[in-house]
């Protein structure tokens, strides 16, 4: 296991019971945090969870089935973690969703329902129910995975970009909260923005074995980025958006 900046953490991962939450669950195991997923499909988030205790030898990976569209229900899951564990050390918040149209004068803003519920109101739950908690540790991470859309939205995608644009603005937001609450010293936690084109893995290039892919970013290569948050001190990282593609 590992002994770096995430030995004995408690890292909570939401939506952790897709190819990146899978990626993500067993990178920090590997890295010797404790890891709690949450999802809300029961059966995929435990396929997850066994499969990170099992490749990483046992360590302790647990999982739950957590409506975090639901603010009082993402509180508990919080409170809950922090009271077996003893402390919550980061929230990486993985909830996606993708809806787009061919123009922009096609789009149905029945997708931006959709969307805002997915990705913004996920993370304004998330981030209130485990702020507190996060500010508390002497290493807490808030981690959100955001889509270079949100810089550079297309006439087809204005509902996604415009979802992962405010997603941004309210991890920014939290940003703030830990620049404050860490005073003249600086943070001792942060709030940090991974930056993708879009996400690859193995499934999908097995279904599509002559795609290029070109400029998305590997689940497991994700996750590798999201155990980086950790290795560097929180007033580096906190408030930035950290690209792991190229900028637009």
């Amino acid at each position: 296991m590992g002994n770096g900046a995430l030995s004995g953490a408690v890292i909570a991962v939401a939506g952790a019971g897709g190819p990146a939450g899978r990626a993500t669950l067993l990178r920090l195991a590997e890295a010797g945090a404790t890891v709690v997923g949450a999802d809300n499909d029961p059966e995929r988030l435990a396929e997850a969870v066994d499969a990170a205790r099992y490749a990483s030898g046992g360590a302790t990976v647990t999982g739950e089935t957590v409506d975090l569209l639901n603010l009082e229900a993402t509180r508990d899951w919080a409170t809950r973690t922090e009271k077996e564990f003893g402390r919550v050390d980061g929230l990486v918040h993985l909830v996606g969703g993708w809806r787009g149209s061919e123009t922009f004068t096609k789009t149905n803003l029945d997708d931006w329902e959709l969307l805002e519920l997915l990705l913004i109101r996920t993370v304004q739950h998330t981030s209130l129910a485990f702020h507190e908690a996060i500010q508390r540790s002497d290493r807490g991470r808030y981690v959100l995975i955001s889509a270079a859309g949100a810089s550079n939205p297309t006439a087809g995608n204005a509902s996604y970009a415009a979802a992962k644009a405010a997603a941004e603005a309210w991890t920014l937001a939290l940003a703030d909260y830990f620049r404050k609450a860490g005073g003249e010293q600086g943070p001792t936690s942060a709030a940090a923005i991974l930056v993708v084109k879009a996400l690859v893995h193995d499934a999908m290039r097995a279904e599509r074995p002559n795609a290029k892919f070109a400029g998305f970013t590997d689940v497991k290569d994700l996750a590798e980025a999201i155990v980086g948050v950790w290795d560097k001190p929180a007033a580096e990282v906190n408030g930035n958006r950290l690209w792991l593609t190229e900028k637009p």
